[in-house]
């Protein structure tokens, strides 16, 4: 159940932001490709995809730190704190207990987990666009 939670809230970023990218081919690239007879796979292949995949590795930043906040949520509402595993659990038991370096621990833990996951996704970002887009290159002076 939790991780169909944290699936939901980090999926739709990751899909507005890809459907986005396909969209915004440049119009003039597309003619070109229509002018010479790419079919539509080749359209998708050789001009779309390249052109959305910066808006996906957008939308995976954006989805690796709402994944985290979603399971934790998830953990909260769903009822599974009752279960003794997970941060969630750690900072509903330690709020009631009053034990406050416990909750600032479970905290910490849970915002070094999600520096990590933006170190990866950045990571990832950088391996998909180093040599070709101008997000990810390096500027020459």
């Amino acid at each position: 159940m939790l991780l169909i939670c944290a699936f939901l809230v980090a999926f739709f970023p990751i899909l507005s932001n890809t459907v986005q990218g396909l969209k915004s081919a440049d119009h003039n690239l597309v003619d070109l490709f229509e002018l010479y007879g790419a079919s539509k796979s080749q359209q998708l292949r050789l001009l779309k995809i390249p052109t959305a995949l910066p808006y996906f590795v957008a939308g995976l930043n954006i989805a690796g730190g709402l994944a985290l906040i979603g399971s934790v949520v998830a953990e909260f509402t769903a009822g599974a704190a009752g279960s003794k595993a997970g941060l969630a659990f750690r900072i509903l038991e330690a709020g009631r207990r009053l034990n406050i370096p416990r909750l600032f621990a479970a905290l910490l833990l849970i915002t070094l987990t999600g520096v990590a996951i933006f170190i990866l996704t950045s990571f990832i970002s950088k391996l998909l666009l180093r040599r070709w887009h101008e997000s990810a290159m390096t500027r020459e002076r």
